[in-house]
């Protein structure tokens, strides 16, 4: 059996910049620590402000020679109730509530609010259970009239401005994709971004649409749906259609599991890690992972289980959200995570896997990748897997497979190099092959990787690649190669 070296990280971090990032010593400190991708929250901030950020990322990065992706994530709707005069009220059990769209904005009282989403009266009816500030408090809706949604109170508690709104097995029938998204997408093109997330997309259509509107603003984004409606994990048919038309997947565990419940959240977060993985797409768990390092300097118990629960699933990325943009410990907190991945990805059940060993293959730089992940997890002795590629594809197919071997992606594009920061024990390598034969090229990739102390003299490796350089999808030839001087 393969062990996994200590010193490379198979589990990758997600850390959304905020204002507890913006100091640029803290985000050297932030990005040093562990962090593989930087997300830019587009529901706050400017574009000069995102521009800003990720100038420092790029900047930092390449001082220090790290490749770090970056994540745009899109706003999405906002399913909201509006403003109070006096900012917030205090629900009983049983008490009347009324959401109506028709009302001033501004003027929510004791027993009615106005709404952002003013769609809302024709989306629910009678019996809906209606889930504000992520379920903190929940109403029953007793009748509609016009513009007006009639609740009954039936999980009471403090309720502020513009919390947002959902509807218990979802239903909602928002548009994904609004006119600020749509500025924004450009603004991430602007700012190439490696991956733009699309939030509460009903279907694959959204994510295409997203994906149009990004090249036809001159960008190449991998496009990542963000999984937070009912609907979309309601049926297999509806999950494989969202993983389908993405590059990558979210588990948004915040709004998701406020729509489908706590009860089922687990068993769903698994199913969706499963079915990515089963179709070639990244994933990333989010939401809460570590919020107690909000103001703390140590997770709780609870939360290294959480993580570490993640990485046993086999999720290619952990997202921090507010611990990093707006907490007291941003570098502690990915200190933390890094410790507890580790801690996670010695187990030897996550280390061997039978990935689509009963599948057929369509496509041979396919084969060649999973072929080269089994070979390496059968062959006695072999320390490392090398990946020549130009897209990255190959990795990313390769990462699909359980292994406790790092896979190193040797690459030409800083563009690719970049975007493998998201995948699963893939490591970035800068090589180019320009000007290589076959040969050159095959001792010239293991020399680098002998140069930087990751393979010794004696050492068994596995390497990719095409017999066509620079040919994207050429994939087509696999070789076990022992290093030598």
């Amino acid at each position: 059996m393969t062990q996994a070296n200590p010193q490379l990280r198979r589990t990758k971090i997600v850390a959304t910049l905020g204002p507890a990032t913006d100091d640029p010593a803290t985000l050297e400190k932030l990005l040093l620590a562990g962090v593989n991708v930087v997300r830019i929250n587009f529901s706050h901030g400017d574009p000069d402000e995102h521009r800003r950020r990720v100038e420092m990322v790029r900047e930092i990065s390449i001082r220090h020679r790290l490749f770090v992706a970056v994540l745009g994530d899109l706003q999405g709707p906002k399913i909201r109730i509006a403003r109070f005069a006096d900012k917030k009220i205090f629900l009983k059990d049983g008490d009347k509530f009324t959401l109506d769209a028709g009302m001033d904005k501004l003027a929510g009282h004791q027993t009615a609010i106005g709404l952002d989403y003013e769609d809302l009266p024709r989306d629910c009816h009678p019996g809906d259970i209606l889930m504000l500030d992520d379920g903190r408090v929940q109403m029953r809706v007793d009748s509609i009239e016009g513009e007006k949604v009639h609740t009954i109170v039936t999980v009471g508690g403090d309720l502020s401005n513009n919390k947002g709104i959902n509807l218990q097995g979802g239903g909602l029938s928002a548009p994904a994709l609004t006119k600020k998204d749509l500025r924004d997408i450009k603004t991430a093109a602007a700012l190439d971004v490696e991956y733009l997330a699309v939030s509460f997309p009903r279907s694959g259509a959204d994510i295409e649409r997203a994906r149009e509107l990004m090249l036809e603003a001159g960008g190449n984004a991998g496009i990542v749906a963000k999984i937070e409606r009912a609907e979309t994990v309601a049926s297999e048919e509806a999950l494989d259609d969202m993983i389908a038309a993405s590059d990558a997947v979210m588990v948004a565990r915040g709004d998701l599991g406020v729509e489908i419940g706590d009860a089922s959240l687990v068993g769903v977060q698994k199913r969706i890690i499963k079915r990515a993985r089963q179709m070639n797409k990244v994933v990333i768990t989010a939401t809460q992972m570590m919020e107690s390092m909000i103001n703390s300097q140590l997770p709780t118990r609870a939360e290294v289980f959480d993580v570490a629960n993640a990485v046993l699933d086999g999720t290619d990325a952990v997202m921090l959200s507010g611990e990093t943009a707006a907490g007291n410990y941003p570098v502690q907190t990915v200190q933390a995570m890094v410790r507890v991945i580790l801690g996670a990805e010695v187990q030897r059940e996550i280390q061997r896997s039978r990935h689509r060993m009963d599948q057929e293959y369509e496509h041979i730089d396919e084969t060649i990748a999973l072929a080269v992940m089994y070979s390496a997890n059968h062959l006695k002795g072999v320390k490392a897997i090398i990946a020549l590629t130009e897209s990255g594809q190959t990795p990313r197919v390769m990462s699909r497979i359980s292994s406790g071997l790092p896979i190193f992606a040797l690459s030409p594009s800083v563009k690719a190099q970049r975007k493998m920061m998201l995948y699963r024990g893939v490591q970035s390598v800068p090589f180019d092959p320009k000007g290589m034969d076959i040969e050159e090229m095959t001792h010239n990739s293991i020399q680098a990787l002998k140069e930087a102390g990751h393979v010794a003299i004696g050492d068994v490796v596995i390497l990719s690649r095409g017999n066509e350089i620079g040919l994207l999808g050429g994939t087509d030839t696999m070789q076990i190669v022992r290093v030598t001087d």
